[in-house]
């Protein structure tokens, strides 16, 4: 088995394209990891370096990378330059003789990627590995634009069996700042991620390409959360192994524990601190090894403050000379802060200070378009759970971006003051349900659906906050279908991930915003009326005997149904009121608070209600599951269950999210 790689950095170009000198700094530093025997562990006669070459010339090497090679070669081809996409959507590879005349690329001058994709299909290796530090830009005649000049799609244009892509960037809107890195921001993280071993993620020993692209693509995004790194797996391509790591470096043990325990502002606590102490002193570090650690993990955050404090300077200053911003200024501004790789969100508190009012933020933001709105079936039953009414409801929602396609619809629950617990006269409920009490709720968002098993896999490729998750943990596999097997501190990590990741404040619900949000303004058992059919929810609709009792597959005078004994896909069933779907049956939801056995002296402002009771290992589900008879999925239903147990006997376990409205 052979490790051949092409390493090219474009940095000077001879007319119509910005010179970039980190480029030819990028592939040294590649080839650099790549050759060393204890991480990339390529023979150094088959790595290739090409600095600024002629088209030609590159177009002839990139053919010979890709010819000539068996199938368990591992074969790489690494580009940090410019790439330009024309309005037709084609996309090429900058050269050193790469022209432009009158903004439209000279394609003549660049390599096409359909050529390269040519050529890569005809490699019998099925180890490709692609990555790509582009600074892409548009070149349109005036007037013109592409087909999408919003973001290129590289699996199209290069995708295939048996590669994966690593990219820097899919936006051809604009650059990024390095915030004076010697290398581009991307290959830094690459770079660091082999050099240090901290990208081998599950700690064997090897990197695969998928944990170096999650590593650089976490630490990109904590200096430059603009930053988009896209990851292109196809098949088992995601399996190829670049490199190796040090096992039982103290090391590197120290660095996974300083990434463990930073903070969101790239600070540690004082029992942190204090913990990272002892560690230096039980593995014997350098004091001055330790702090270099530490200055490596902080980096990145402390460019994040550093771009923070730019933009308010210029702020500041230009507010001084123009007290009412015009629109010209602030499409510059715009410009400036993705040219920062900042966010909406991160510039907005800033904005809010200095402007004195707030700029409407992007719909990724926490609050809602009232143009992002969604249409919803609303079912009434009869007492034999018939349907006896339909309408339609709307509501307005946001949507939370995950990265790689995958969406988490959040939905405006507004705020207001409702009776919570059971009434006695409801069949079949249970003392823990009183006393009925009423609480008022402030607005807030919760998910539209449970959690699925695609959004937990997303977050849980998020940085990490305070412990690891499986990212796959479900006994019923189904990307659309509800994540479970997952305790309630599983539950708290993704939202703390989802937290830290978006700078919102993702979090459980309370128990109390539950069985709010569940009702939507009704008093019934059930938001659907008296009853529930499993025409309308996934719960065990048949009797079940167990040691003589019969716990029945109906609620009061409705009838009984199937039982599916699994999950099934979210939104299959009608939603409340709220546009919320799947509150009954399906899943049990995790709440945030601790279990108590009544409602006696509970909060009445919709709060969490949390004691100071460390014993007390108990947590809130709410909701009922596919599992359980109907009276479990009642809106006022509520159990318990261990906070930190996890296994597979409960595939009836998982979560839905709420966000604070800041």
């Amino acid at each position: 088995m052979a490790k051949i790689a092409l390493l090219i950095g474009m940095s000077e170009y001879e007319a119509g394209l910005a010179s970039l000198p980190q480029a030819e700094k990028d592939v040294e530093a590649i080839q650099r990891v790549l050759v060393n025997p204890e991480m990339g562990g390529f023979a150094p006669g088959d790595v290739t370096v090409l600095k600024n070459p002629q088209r030609q010339e590159m177009e002839d090497a990139i053919y010979k990378l890709y010819a000539n090679h068996h199938k368990d070669d591992l074969v790489l081809f690494y580009f940090s330059g410019h790439s330009v996409i024309v309005e037709s959507g084609d996309f090429y590879f900058s050269t050193h003789n790469t022209k432009k005349n009158q903004g439209k690329l000279k394609t003549a001058s660049a390599v096409a990627a359909k050529d390269v994709h040519n050529w890569i299909n005809q490699s019998k290796s099925k180890r490709l590995v692609l990555i790509l530090d582009c600074c892409v830009s548009g070149a349109f005649a005036q007037g013109s634009t592409a087909k999408d000049s919003g973001t290129i799609n590289l699996q199209q244009h290069l995708g295939g069996e048996g590669r994966v892509i690593l990219t820097a960037s899919t936006s051809t809107q604009y650059a990024f700042e390095s915030d004076g890195l010697d290398l581009s921001i991307y290959t830094h993280y690459l770079v660091e991620g082999i050099a240090t071993g901290a990208a081998d993620q599950d700690r064997d020993g090897l990197i695969t390409a998928d944990e170096l692209h999650r590593y650089a693509k976490n630490k990109v995004q904590e200096a430059s959360p603009a930053i988009t790194p896209e990851f292109y797996p196809h098949k088992d391509g995601c399996q190829i192994f670049l490199a190796q790591s040090p096992q039982d470096d103290p090391r590197l043990n120290y660095r996974r524990e300083v990434e463990r325990l930073i903070d969101g502002f790239g600070k540690f606590t004082i029992p942190a601190r204090h913990l990272l102490k002892s560690l230096r002193v039980q593995w014997k570090l350098d004091t001055d090894v330790a702090e270099a650690i530490e200055t490596e993990v902080k980096q990145p955050y402390q460019q994040y403050q550093r771009k923070i404090q730019k933009y308010e300077e210029i702020l500041v200053k230009k507010i001084a000379v123009e007290p009412t911003l015009s629109q010209r200024t602030l499409k510059e501004f715009k410009e400036y802060q993705q040219r920062l790789g900042l966010r909406d969100e991160d510039v907005a508190p800033i904005e809010k200070t200095i402007i004195g009012q707030q700029k409407p933020i992007a719909p990724q933001a926490i609050s809602p378009n009232p143009a992002n709105q969604f249409e919803f079936d609303i079912v009434k039953v009869d007492a034999q759970g018939q349907p006896i009414n339909r309408n339609r409801g709307r509501t307005e929602y946001f949507t939370e971006n995950l990265g790689n396609g995958v969406g988490l619809d959040m939905v405006a629950i507004p705020g207001g003051t409702f009776l919570m617990g059971s009434p006695e006269n409801e069949p079949e409920r249970l003392d823990w349900e009183s006393p009925q009490h009423s609480v008022t709720i402030q607005p807030f968002f919760m998910g539209k659906f449970p959690v699925t098993q695609t959004q937990w896999a997303a977050v849980a490729d998020f940085k990490s906050v305070n412990i690891e998750l499986n990212p796959d943990p479900s006994h019923f596999k189904g990307a659309n279908r509800p994540v479970e097997c997952v305790s309630w501190d599983d539950a708290v990590e993704f939202c703390a991930r989802l937290s830290q990741k978006t700078g919102k404040t993702y979090r459980l619900p309370s128990e109390a915003e539950w069985e709010y949000a569940c009702r939507a303004g009704t008093t019934s058992p059930f938001y659907f009326g008296d009853t529930i059919s499993t025409d309308l929810a996934n719960y065990d609709g048949t009797d079940w005997v167990y040691q003589g009792t019969i716990y029945p597959g109906n609620y009061d005078q409705g009838t009984t149904g199937e039982y599916r004994e699994q999950t099934t896909d979210v939104g299959t069933f009608p939603a409340n009121p709220f546009g919320l779907f799947d509150m009954h049956g399906h899943i049990w939801e995790w709440c945030q608070d601790e279990w108590h056995e009544n409602y006696h002296q509970a909060p009445a402002d919709g709060s969490a209600w949390l004691g100071n009771d460390d014993d007390n290992q108990l947590r809130v589900l709410r909701g009922g599951s596919w599992f359980t008879n109907p009276k479990n999925c009642r809106s006022a239903s509520r159990i318990y269950y261990y906070r930190a147990e996890r296994d597979n006997f409960h595939s009836y376990i998982g979560l839905r999210v709420a966000c604070s409205v800041d």
